[in-house]
Parts: structure tokens; sequence; C-alpha cells
């Protein structure tokens, strides 16, 4: 099985979307069209503070600016096409793309405020074998823009309530370190100061463990939350659920992870999905407590439901504790992860899954 072995596909919309822009690369395009470098401070307020959806309402850009504009970028790349709101207040939603190619995005609200989780690929290709997101494969990866679009759009809907988007998660459909660039991007417009302005240790990357692209995360120098779904600590238990793990295993994984702390020196978070008699007993935790005890971290336990096709079934709810007190025991700081959105489609890459199933068949290309 090859794993990102070549670029995954770009994106193959209409027009770029604006929101791809950097402030730095806006200022640019400006220059290079005639235009003075101010006018990207004032793009950036209509977009991000006033957040509106068409170049026409930026009333105070001249209207040959704003038909440049029009012409080589678009503002609007997501379309709603289904809306699920949980009893807990998750909002779970189905966007369309330019290309009809579908992706999910999830606001969540906790007692600081809300969080949203963003989608970085149409698809996947690590073909994890827990999860929907993989179904399908991957169909293409996302802009910087239209990773930037579903915060709009959740703010959006907060602007409603008088809400603030306060928190990012890159945790949706997709490995984030297959989109680096898009990825950066993304990161780099949200976290401006002009942008969406939302604070580096507000924002969560996730990865599955491209050990190369870790390295280059830790040379970016930013101060970005950094989590890792790790799911076993050995080898083979971890090469049965995650494929990944073929290409770079535990150990160069954790070289990678090392590496990261001793550049950024920030706290990493584990992600560890319990599967019934798969690795959530005892000997499992003590094993996962050697691997990572030398590090400062924090293990985030997320108890998986049954999938079916895998037989894999939930692990019960005496060895979810016990697993966490066998953790704590060895001196490693553990919470079980609160589950939200249960009565919708939560799972990531579920409601793609239920809605389009010709983009998410096993052979679709």
């Amino acid at each position: 099985m090859q794993i990102l072995k070549k670029e995954a596909p770009a994106p193959q919309t209409d027009s770029p979307s604006m929101y791809s822009l950097k402030y730095e690369e806006l200022e640019q395009w400006l220059k290079e069209n005639g235009e003075p470098a101010f006018r990207a401070k004032q793009l950036f307020e209509w977009m991000y503070q006033k957040r509106v959806t068409s170049f026409e309402e930026m009333t105070n850009i001249p209207k040959t600016l704003r038909e440049k504009l029009e012409s080589t970028f678009t503002l609007t790349t997501l379309k709603e096409v289904v809306h699920q709101q949980s009893q807990d207040g998750t909002i779970k939603i189905l966007f369309e793309l330019q290309d009809g190619y579908t992706i999910e995005t999830v606001l969540m609200k906790h007692d600081y405020g809300y969080s949203v989780c963003v989608t970085t690929q149409v698809g996947c290709r690590l073909g994890c074998t827990f999860c929907a997101s993989t179904l399908g494969g991957l169909k293409r990866n996302l802009e910087g823009g239209e990773i930037t679009a579903q915060v709009l759009e959740s703010q959006r809907l907060l602007d409603e309530r008088d809400e603030r988007v306060s928190s990012i998660v890159v945790m949706g459909i997709g490995e984030p370190f297959d989109n680096y660039d898009g990825l950066m991007n993304f990161l780099r417009v949200v976290n401006h100061d002009d942008g969406l302005n939302i604070g580096a240790r507000h924002i969560t990357v996730s990865t599955s463990g491209v050990v190369p692209r870790i390295y280059d995360f830790a040379n970016e120098n930013m101060q970005i939350n950094f989590a890792v779904s790790l799911h076993a600590a050995n080898t083979e238990t971890r090469s049965r659920l995650m494929p990944i793990n073929r290409a770079w295993d535990v150990s160069e994984l954790m070289d990678s992870i090392r590496y990261y702390q001793k550049k950024t020196n920030r706290r990493i978070t584990f992600e560890y999905g319990l599967f019934g008699q798969v690795n959530d007993q005892k000997e499992d935790a003590d094993e996962l407590a050697d691997l990572i005890g030398d590090l400062k971290c924090h293990v985030n336990l997320i108890p998986v439901n049954d999938v079916p096709e895998r037989n894999y079934v939930r692990t019960t709810r005496n060895d979810i504790f016990a697993f966490e007190k066998a953790l704590k025991d060895r001196g490693v700081n553990v919470t079980i992860r609160r589950e939200q959105g249960h009565d919708i489609d939560a799972a990531c890459g579920q409601l793609r899954a239920n809605q389009r199933k010709e983009e998410t068949e096993a052979n679709s290309q």
C-alpha cells in the first residue's frame, strides 16, 4: 500500500477563493494590479470582521477594483445542503463545494465558548480502519480559503446569537498534514490580527502521524496546539488500526514528536481511541505510559462506538475507567473525552457517507 508517496489532487474550482489569500499575498496582488496596499486592510475588514458575502457590499472599495475582484476570485465557496442540530447544541453541517463534492463542519458548544471542527480534504487516503472519512478514498485537497470559509459560515450562524467562535480544531475529514500548504495558509489567515484574529493557542491541529510534516510543523515557530492520533503504543496494533503506521512506525513517530517538543517546548495531546479487546486493557495502558512517560503531554481517551463493518466493539464502561486509572497511577495526565452530538451523524465522515454515497463508495474514483 502506498501512503503519501505523491501530492494529493489539487482543488478544481471555477475561481480561487478570496479567503485563500494571506494578508501579504493580498497586498502583493493589489500592487500588481495598480492598487494601493492599504486596500488589503479594508478588504480583510469586509471579509472577516463584517463578513460580507459579496464584493458589491464593500462600499468603500472603488467599483473598478470590486469588478476586478469579482472577475478573479470568489467569496461564496460553500453551499449548505444538510444542517443537523443535536440536543446538546452541537451543529453538524454538510457543505457542497463549487465542484459538487461535499465536506463536513461541526460547531460545538462548551462551557468556555464555541469551537469549530474543520475539514481539510474531500475524503482521505490514509485508510484508518475505524473512520468513515476514508470511504471512497481521497478526492482532492481543499484550498486554504475553503477551510477558512467553514469557520466563517460557523461564525455567521453565531452572529445571529451575538456569540463568537472561540477556538478551532483541525480534526474533520482528511489528514491535515497531507494538505500542508492549504493548512498553513488557513492557519495564517485565521490567526492574523486583521483576519478572524483567533489566537494560536486557541487552535489545535491533529495528525495521524505524517512524520516529515511533524518536523516541518515544529519549525514553523507557531504557538498552535498539537495533537497526535496514536490509538496504540505498539507497531503491530497501530498498523492494524492505522495503515499509516506501515509508512512511519511508532518509533519513527515518537522521534518526530520528541523533536517537536524539544523545538517548541509545548505540551502534546495524544488522542487514544478505545476499541473493545483491541487496545483497551491494563497492559495496553502500561505500554502507553512507557512510551510517552518522558513527554510533557496529555492523553485524551475516546470511547469509540461499535463499527460492525470492522468488527470493532465499544469498550465497556468498567474498562474505560480502569484504563484511565492505570494511566493516572503511572503519573500520566489523562481525561475521557465528553461525547457530543450522539443523536446526530456525529462520527467524522458519517454525515457525508450517509448523504453522498456516490462519493464514499469503496470503489469510487
